[in-house]
């Protein structure tokens, strides 16, 4: 009896210490989560989504990724997008907040949806009626196989950007844009009556996006001018290469020499090498 009673009381330790173990374990995701923050135009696009994985699997059967059904573009829980401005799909403008993105897939076209829902994790629970956006994706033929979907932010500019969508041998596009430029110049020109005015910045801004070059022109010579920029490297190549583009070789020569000589005082190479490439090509 003595024996059995000990017997028991082994057993049941051992099943207490197997169960704790279990209760402690940590197991992989089938269908890993996925967190992207991308900064795009002057804000940022956060993007949440499961990822599953063919394993074996073909997207369009019936029972995975089915065409023509509503599909939460991922696994697990609701894919979501958070804008931290407004931007612009479609021809839609969606303002700045957090959305569910969800997909209709099909053999050669995909409906790409903005819903106002977030908590869209089952087909049934989409209602059409908080779609913000609605918009139809060709679909683009990989000669790789993505065996784990996956979403991606790609050719990204200041205005613009495309989400990509690719599983198994499929991708799909959804271009996203916002006015970067028109808010930038509003800056500029609110900044600019104020006191401490960034004349070398708004120069710069003007000179890469083709602005108004005689004005840029008026800003980096204020900005050369200011004792604080006596040493500038990166205002005196500026304003050598704004006057060149405005025909005028003197001035970009001597702005050229200039930064020779604050380079040589700097021992700067680079700019050094870069100022005498410039006067020769002048």
């Amino acid at each position: 009896m003595k024996y059995m009673k000990c017997f028991f009381l082994a057993a049941l330790l051992a099943t207490t210490v197997l169960f704790s173990q279990a209760q402690q374990l940590t197991m992989a995701q089938p269908s890993p989560t996925q967190t992207i923050k991308q900064n795009f135009g002057l804000g940022s696009i956060e993007l949440n989504y499961s990822r599953p994985g063919l394993k074996g699997r073909k997207i369009g059967s019936a029972d995975f990724v089915p065409y023509g059904k509503v599909w939460r573009t991922g696994a697990n829980a609701a894919t979501t997008l958070q804008f931290s401005d407004d931007v612009t799909i479609g021809a839609t403008l969606v303002k700045a907040g957090k959305y569910g993105l969800l997909s209709i897939p099909d053999a050669n076209e995909w409906i790409l949806i903005i819903s106002k829902d977030i908590n869209i994790n089952a087909p049934e629970l989409y209602k059409q009626e908080n779609d913000v956006v609605r918009v139809k994706a060709a679909v683009k033929k990989m000669g790789d196989k993505i065996e784990t979907f996956t979403i991606n932010f790609t050719n990204i500019s200041s205005n613009s950007c495309d989400l990509e969508l690719a599983f198994e041998n499929t991708a799909v596009i959804l271009p996203v844009t916002t006015n970067t430029d028109e808010r930038i110049m509003k800056q500029i020109d609110n900044i600019l009556v104020k006191d401490t005015k960034p004349y070398y910045a708004a120069a710069l801004y003007y000179y890469d996006n083709g602005k108004d070059l005689a004005k840029a022109k008026e800003w980096i010579d204020k900005a050369s001018a200011d004792p604080a920029n006596a040493k500038s490297l990166n205002v005196f190549w500026l304003k050598a290469r704004i006057h060149q583009k405005l025909g005028d070789k003197a001035g970009a020569k001597a702005s050229a020499e200039k930064l020779i000589e604050i380079a040589t005082a700097a021992k700067n190479e680079d700019y050094i090498k870069r100022a005498q490439d410039f006067i020769k090509a002048l």
